[in-house]
């Protein structure tokens, strides 16, 4: 018989298996993340969280609360400094759903080209802020053909390499823009509103921009002013979630409800990151591990034997973008402000199943090798 401690948790509804991979810790509730309160709290010792909940002193000061983790990459809705001063443990997941977004640019560049007709691999790419999701789109846009320029100015201070240039560089040569930073809001790599009047001015005339970073790192007032400049518009995060504003997007060529990061494989890997700290955090051995049935698990198969753009095709039948933005459109019907944030949570709540290219499989014919490889590392099977 087991004599290890028991504890209450608190869980994010959203986040996937957590009652099973949290079970032999104890008792785990689940409830809406921005519905967690202090006094959800009074006889809880572990939290866990997504990027909609403010974990701070209001939310934990005179609670038991000894472990706080989020089940996402980005720490900016946590206050980190009040957890380390009053010795909570914290824990998050960098890097669990990089291939994610990386796979969300990488669908919203093509449906870009083809409307605009014109080939990515004669397009420049800026990727302003090159960490786990930044190197992944680097990589992706490598396969591609695509040019890039990276701009970091804490890793080009970190390594002097000249393989970082400075946003200038990246601003004037540019045909699409695709940012992937954190929310800072003081400090020398300040990044809130870091898209406005001055960034778009520098900005080459049609580039293509692209955010699924945080929606306080874009100016929308600045974006909806310059819209004209702009070649193409995406962004799966706004300024004032979950209250978006409709103005801008309707402006927006693909615009999604925060979701670039929402496969389903990526919300395991956040689930299995924060359960592996917490038996760390708690001296346990971990216990739980993501069943091989959905690791293993191929989604289809995606035949591009007749397609005349086949690399477009099966990114495309993998995830079918246009399927988000239609949905988030229906936003609009809302009448009021409580309806239309309302609306924009239960996308995200009830967002369906995205499984990620390494569960498709890929039919093709002999001729089609070159396609066959691409695709491969991409990370689809080919058949």
């Amino acid at each position: 018989m087991s004599t290890e401690t028991t504890y209450k948790i608190i869980a994010d509804e959203n986040i996937p298996l957590v009652k099973d991979a949290f079970s032999d810790f104890g008792e785990v509730t689940t409830v809406a993340g921005r519905k967690i309160t202090k006094e959800m709290l009074a006889d809880v010792s572990m939290l866990l969280v997504r990027s909609i909940t403010n974990v701070n002193r209001e939310l934990l000061e005179n609670t038991p609360v000894k472990f706080v983790a989020t089940a996402t990459i980005g720490t900016d809705h946590v206050d980190l400094n009040y957890l380390r001063d009053n010795n909570i443990g914290f824990a998050y997941a960098p890097a669990s759903n990089a291939d994610s977004v990386a796979q969300y640019v990488t669908a919203a560049m093509l449906i870009l080209a083809k409307k605009r007709n014109v080939k990515l691999s004669d397009l420049t790419l800026g990727i302003i802020g090159v960490g786990n999701v930044g190197s992944r789109v680097y990589k992706s846009a490598g396969l591609l053909g695509i040019k890039c320029l990276l701009n970091d100015p804490p890793k080009k201070r970190l390594t002097q390499s000249d393989i970082y240039v400075p946003l200038d560089t990246v601003l004037c040569s540019a045909d699409i823009i695709t940012v992937h930073v954190p929310l800072i809001t003081q400090g020398e790599d300040l990044t809130y509103k870091l898209i406005n009047h001055d960034f778009l001015t520098k900005a080459k005339d049609g580039v293509i921009l692209i955010n699924t970073s945080r929606g306080k790192v874009v100016d929308e007032k600045s974006v909806r002013a310059f819209r004209n400049k702009l070649g193409g518009l995406v962004l799966d995060v706004w300024e004032d979630e979950p209250g978006i504003n409709i103005e801008t997007l309707k402006i927006t060529d693909i615009g999604t409800s925060h979701i670039a990061g929402y496969s389903y494989d990526g919300k395991l890997r956040g689930t299995q990151m924060i359960c592996d700290a917490a038996s760390a955090f708690f001296f346990r051995q971990p216990s739980w591990h993501i069943p091989d049935s959905i690791t293993t698990e191929v989604s289809g198969t995606i035949d591009i034997s007749q397609s005349k753009d086949p690399v477009y095709d099966a990114v495309l039948n993998a995830y079918p973008i246009m399927k988000d933005d239609a949905a988030l459109r229906h936003i609009a019907e809302k009448e009021t402000k409580e309806e239309q944030e309302k609306f924009f949570d239960e996308l995200r709540k009830k967002y369906p199943r995205r499984d990620e290219f390494p569960h498709y499989t890929i039919k093709c014919k002999k001729e089609q090798s070159s396609d066959a490889i691409l695709l491969s590392n991409l990370g689809f099977n080919i058949g």
